[in-house]
């Protein structure tokens, strides 16, 4: 049986509701896991890992907890990976621009408190702002961006979680990004090519 079968098994096991099906599954999606979220926080140090084991982990347990969903694949998993991901991230950016503002005050791990410089955490919203308004014009590009940006999927991989061509994502994340790209810009006098070996690698 091919790992790809063994993963779309498991999950199937764990839409049904069978609690082992979450721990036998680790084993085949951790280093995957790892590796998008490494993909993402790569701007930190070099021995900045707990960072990323913390973002694994966290996103890790949200997604077998997700009992509503009907896994259908390996890419349909990591494709809600991604936006869990994302979810994540922005959630301890907004936490970090709260702490900047003196706003509200809450308890966050040594893990959560380093993993953003608060240029980054502020460029990060800024991102998500404008994805949350290309989503309302066009949500399948918004869906390929927050695959390849947030969860550090290729091409293919994001084709195989959407169930279209890698063509057809290759021309909606080329026409999502100049979108993205002049939005920033406008809005927030960013320009992304400034913003670091993340976005340049995507």
């Amino acid at each position: 049986m091919s790992e790809a079968t063994e993963v779309t098994l498991l999950l199937a096991a764990l839409s049904r509701g069978e609690n082992d099906a979450g721990a036998k599954l680790i084993p085949f999606v951790y280093d995957e896991l790892r590796r998008l979220a490494g993909n993402y926080m790569r701007r930190e140090r070099a021995d900045h890992t707990l960072q990323a084991t913390a973002l694994v982990h966290e996103a890790y347990l949200k997604l077998v907890e997700q009992r509503s969903v009907n896994w259908q694949s390996r890419a349909h998993f990591f494709g809600v990976a991604a936006q869990l991901m994302r979810r994540i991230l922005i959630d301890h950016a907004r936490g970090r621009s709260r702490q900047k503002r003196g706003g509200e005050q809450h308890k966050v791990s040594l893990e959560e408190a380093t993993v953003f410089s608060e240029q980054q955490a502020d460029e990060l919203l800024a991102v998500d702002d404008c994805l949350n308004r290309l989503a309302k014009i066009d949500p399948r590009q918004a869906r390929i961006v927050e695959m390849r940006f947030f969860g550090g999927l290729s091409v293919e991989e994001s084709a195989e979680a959407l169930g279209i061509s890698p063509k057809t994502v290759k021309r909606d994340w080329s026409v999502a990004k100049a979108w993205l790209y002049a939005d920033l810009k406008e809005r927030y006098g960013i320009d992304a090519a400034t913003m670091g070996e993340r976005q340049k690698a995507v």
